[in-house]
């Protein structure tokens, strides 16, 4: 394979990784702890929070901040898990690219 062609098949590669980040970007995830849900998008940005305020003592404050960080870390590993799936085909043997 000549460098020219080598060349064409990096910048392909690189647009279509380009064009998953983006697509993971884009998707919204959303995290589960019992009375709490979140939502984030692929950047791992918080987009919304709801609390099944109902069900919840007023008392229980510190199980309501634990019930967010469960919800928040559930949102963010399935951003980590859809990037690997999406992005791992192009990052193979380069750990910690993504």
């Amino acid at each position: 394979m000549n460098m020219q062609a080598m060349l064409k098949q990096a910048q392909k590669l690189q647009k279509e990784m380009m064009d998953a980040q983006e697509q993971i970007n884009n998707m919204e995830f959303i995290g589960k702890s019992s009375l709490v849900t979140i939502k984030a998008n692929g950047k791992k940005e918080i987009l919304d929070v709801k609390i099944e305020a109902e069900e919840i003592d007023k008392d229980d404050i510190e199980m309501i901040q634990d019930m967010l960080i469960v919800a928040i870390n559930d949102a963010f590993k399935q951003v980590d898990k859809e990037t690997e799936e999406k992005m791992g085909k192009y990052t193979k043997g380069m750990p910690g690219l993504f």
